[in-house]
C-alpha cells in the first residue's frame, strides 16, 4: 500500500504562497518598467519622425528651378539628428532624393500612408539586419505628388532594451531569493514559540499533570491555544484523578466481599461442621457473590450507556402517574423506617425512556430512604422550571454534604464519608448509573444541600 505523503510543513507552505505572490509582483513590476521604457521610445522616435517629415515637406513646398536644385535642398532638410533617414518618391515609386545608401523604395509602397503625419502608420521595418521605424506620409502640390519615407535606426533602443531587461531580471531575481530568506528566516523566528510548546508539551507527564502554560509569554495569537490546552489539561487531570480514585475504590469494593468469601470458607474448613453451618456458609457466599454479580452488572451498563450503545426511547410520560407508582414500590421500605412521602407540584408530560426514569427515580428515592432519618419526610416535587422544562426533584432531611464533595457524588464508587458504614447493599454505582440516564435521556441533573436538606433535581423536555 502506498504511503500517505506528509502534508508540507508550515513553513514551506508561507514560503511557497510569498514566492509565488513576489515573483507574480515582481514580474508584473518588470513588464510595466519594460512597457513603459518602450512606449517612451515609440513617444520619441514619433517625435523624430514628425519633424524629419514636416521638414521634408516644407522643403518640398518651395519652388525649385532644377532637379538638382531640389535634390541639394533636401540634402540640407535635416540637420543634428543621428540615426534619422529620409527618402523622396514620387507616387509612382521613381526616386527623388535619399539621404542614405538605404533603398525604402519598397517600404513607400507597400506602407499605409495618409496626407501629413499619422502616429498609426509608423511601422517597423528590417533590412541588412537592422530595425527601423519609419513613417511614409503623402504629399500632395498643385504640380506634383510625392510620397516621403522617414525613418529612424532602432539599434540604441534595442540594444539599449536588451541590457536593460538583462540587469531587471538579475535584480528582480536577487530582490525575489532576498526576499524569501527574510521570509524563511521571520516564519522560523516566529514558530520559536511553537517549538518552546511543544518542548513544554513533551515535559508533561502523568505525575506532572498540575503544569500550566502561561499565556501571558506567548504570542496573542497563540493565547487561544494555551487556553484550550490549559482547559483540556484541567479536565484531563479531574478524569486521571477520578480514574485513580476509581481504580482503588473498585479495588476496595471488590475486595471486601471476596475477603468475606474466602474468611468464612477458611474457618469452616478448619473443622468438621454440622449440615446447618454449612448451609448457612453458602447462603452467605451467596449473598456476597449476588453483589458482586450486580456490580459488575452495574458497571458493564454503565460503560454501555456513556459509550453510546444503549438507545433510549421517547416516551410520553405522566409526572404524577411515575411518582405514584415508585411511592407505591418503597411503601413497605419507608414504613419500616418511619418515613413519609409527599408529592408536590402539579402534573405535566414530557419525554424520557419509561424504563429509564422509573430506574433513576427508584435510585434517588432509595438513596433518600438511605440517608432519611426515622420520622422524617422525602418530597418529591413536580414543577416548571425558568428555562421552559421539567423539574423533579427528590429532597430528604439529614445531615448536610459539605459542597466540597458536591461535583463528585456522581463518581463511580465515590463517597462524601470515607469512614463510614455501608448503609445497605449498595455499591456505590446508584447517583453514577441516575447521571448516565439522565444524559442518556437528553436531560440535566444538579444537586444542592444545606443543613435542611439534601435535594436532587432533574430536568427533562416536555412533550
Amino acid at each position: 500500500m502506498k504511503a500517505k505523503a506528509r502534508p508540507l510543513s508550515l513553513t514551506m507552505r508561507v514560503v511557497v504562497f510569498v514566492a509565488v505572490t513576489v515573483i507574480g509582483c515582481l514580474t508584473l513590476v518588470a513588464w510595466l518598467i519594460n512597457s513603459s521604457i518602450e512606449h517612451h521610445f515609440i513617444q520619441q522616435d514619433s517625435g523624430e519622425l514628425k519633424v524629419i517629415s514636416q521638414s521634408v515637406e516644407s522643403v518640398l513646398a518651395q519652388p525649385y528651378g532644377s532637379e538638382e536644385a531640389l535634390q541639394q535642398a533636401l540634402s540640407k532638410a535635416v540637420a543634428g539628428h543621428h540615426g534619422v533617414y529620409y527618402q523622396v518618391n514620387t507616387v509612382k515609386g521613381k526616386l527623388v532624393y535619399q539621404s542614405s545608401k538605404l533603398d525604402f523604395t519598397e517600404l513607400s509602397m507597400e506602407a499605409p500612408t495618409t496626407v501629413g503625419f499619422n502616429t498609426d502608420n509608423i511601422v517597423k521595418w528590417q533590412q541588412a539586419g537592422h530595425s527601423y521605424r519609419a513613417l511614409v506620409s503623402d504629399f500632395v502640390l498643385s504640380q506634383h505628388s510625392y510620397k516621403i519615407t522617414a525613418a529612424i535606426d532602432m539599434s540604441f533602443h534595442i540594444q539599449f532594451l536588451q541590457q536593460f531587461q538583462q540587469s531587471l531580471w538579475a535584480i528582480m531575481f536577487g530582490s525575489a531569493v532576498l526576499i524569501l530568506l527574510v521570509v524563511w528566516f521571520a516564519i522560523h523566528q516566529g514558530l520559536n514559540p511553537l517549538r518552546g510548546l511543544s518542548q513544554k508539551f513533551h515535559d508533561i507527564q502523568t505525575n506532572k499533570m498540575d503544569v500550566r502554560l502561561d499565556q501571558d509569554k506567548v504570542p496573542v495569537e497563540l493565547v487561544h491555544m494555551v487556553q484550550s490546552f490549559n482547559a483540556m489539561l484541567e479536565r484531563l487531570q479531574g478524569e486521571f484523578l477520578r480514574l485513580s480514585n476509581f481504580s482503588s475504590d473498585i479495588a476496595h469494593e471488590l475486595r471486601t466481599p471476596l475477603t468475606n468469601i474466602i474468611t468464612q470458607t477458611q474457618v469452616s474448613l478448619s473443622k468438621e461442621r454440622q449440615l446447618t453451618e454449612y448451609q448457612e456458609l453458602l447462603f452467605s457466599n451467596l449473598e456476597e457473590l449476588e453483589r458482586l454479580t450486580k456490580m459488575v452488572s452495574d458497571m458493564l451498563w454503565l460503560a454501555k450507556t456513556q459509550n453510546g450503545l444503549t438507545k433510549p426511547q421517547r416516551n410520553e410520560l405522566d409526572s404524577h402517574k411515575e411518582i405514584d407508582a415508585q411511592f407505591e414500590y418503597f411503601d413497605a421500605l419507608a414504613e419500616e423506617g418511619q418515613i413519609t412521602f409527599i408529592k408536590q407540584g402539579q402534573n405535566h408530560r414530557f419525554c424520557c425512556d419509561k424504563l429509564h426514569f422509573r430506574q433513576l427515580l427508584s435510585n434517588l428515592i432509595s438513596n433518600a430512604i438511605r440517608y432519611t432519618p426515622k420520622g422524617g419526610a422525602i418530597i418529591v416535587n413536580s414543577e416548571m422550571s425558568a428555562a421552559g422544562k421539567l423539574c423533579i426533584s427528590v429532597c430528604n432531611p439529614g445531615e448536610p454534604i459539605a459542597a466540597i464533595h458536591l461535583p463528585y457524588l456522581f463518581d463511580r464508587f465515590y463517597r462524601a464519608d470515607k469512614s463510614r458504614k455501608r448503609h445497605s447493599d449498595g455499591a456505590g454505582l446508584g447517583l453514577a448509573i441516575v447521571k448516565a440516564l439522565v444524559e442518556a435521556n437528553w436531560g440535566e441533573i444538579e444537586v444542592t444541600s444545606n443543613d435542611k436538606n439534601t435535594c436532587f433535581k432533574v430536568y427533562f423536555g416536555l412533550v
